[in-house]
């Protein structure tokens, strides 16, 4: 259900929503020269927020859409997943676009001059709001699309101040420059919650082990718990004090699209709805939660019950 007017959300995840265009290689028509694509509501800030918000914890995604046929298919999404709506704005401007032209290995290119997701407006947002919030999650493009990502940086540098905990996935993606390490160092030493896979570290610092890059991103945020996933290896948790290690679920995979997204997203409503459960106990619901994506085709927002029939069913 959605928050009500009297309650505000615990977490809150800033970013963008967009709407992927991908192309059906399998269902092109050689002979006439036709391709064949589809349009999927995605953006992995906004797959974050609909994933926590499906887990039945209270939150809120800060972003702007269009006011057409897309965006109102992903505000008709995320009401449907319970997100809180006060936070979502629909703006007079033209959609966010991915066009993801291979899936395998992902091919894509933005169509985004002007678009919606660079309107939004955190002065438009309920009295209230940073008092309520104790995480706030940032990632992917929309640190980097300006003036929108300078907007969101200081968001989070005046939520930090305000004892909020910051969560940060870099979730690289071809919009993110030569500059970007740098970038992403700033937001390191902002962050209490991080999540990066191993194919962000490879973009980040090119021609790096993985372990010297671990290894820095360690000491750049040393106050801060790092999940650090690698797909079907698993994922790793390193804090201050424990480094702990998850197994991937063993499920039958339609596709893993979103599935970092939900890791996080699961991470986060564990660590809000349980916060007295161990660390190893919110590992592995953010596993969960990342499998129980896998087994559904697109950007899935499994429901808490989803979840815990596969931490019951692992268990056995």
């Amino acid at each position: 259900m959605t928050a009500s007017n009297s309650t505000l959300p615990r977490l809150l995840v800033f970013g963008e929503a967009l709407t992927d265009f991908v192309r059906d290689s399998d269902a092109a028509d050689a002979a006439n020269h036709v391709d064949h694509w589809r349009s999927v509501a995605g953006g992995a800030c906004w797959n974050v927020a609909r994933v926590a918000a499906t887990l039945d914890l209270p939150t809120g995604f800060g972003g702007a859409v269009s006011d057409d046929l897309f965006g109102q298919d992903i505000v008709a999404r995320s009401r449907s997943a319970g997100l809180d709506m006060r936070f979502l704005q629909v703006v007079a401007r033209p959609p966010l676009i991915a066009m993801v032209h291979q899936a395998h290995p992902p091919q894509y290119f933005f169509l985004g001059e002007g678009t919606a997701d660079l309107a939004f407006d955190s002065t438009l947002l309920p009295q209230g709001w940073q008092d309520a919030c104790e995480i706030a999650h940032f990632g992917c493009i929309s640190l980097v699309r300006q003036p929108l990502g300078q907007r969101l940086f200081e968001i989070a540098q005046t939520l930090k101040a305000r004892g909020a905990r910051i969560s940060y996935d870099p979730n690289y993606r071809n919009l993110m420059g030569p500059d970007y390490p740098a970038f992403f160092e700033r937001m390191l030493q902002l962050s209490d919650i991080v999540k990066i896979s191993d194919e962000d570290l490879l973009q980040i610092y090119p021609g790096q082990s993985a372990e010297i890059s671990l290894a820095r991103v360690r000491d750049l945020a040393p106050q801060a718990m790092l999940l650090y996933t690698r797909g079907s290896a698993g994922m790793t948790l390193f804090t201050q004090d424990n480094t702990l290690d998850q197994d991937a679920f063993k499920v039958t995979v339609a596709d893993t699209v979103g599935a970092g997204d939900a890791s996080i997203g699961g991470f986060i409503a564990s660590l809000l709805s349980t916060p007295d459960a161990p660390l190893q106990a919110h590992l592995r619901f953010a596993a969960a939660t990342a499998a129980a994506v896998c087994t559904r085709t697109g950007a899935h927002a499994p429901s808490h019950a989803d979840v815990a029939a596969l931490l019951d069913s692992a268990a056995v």
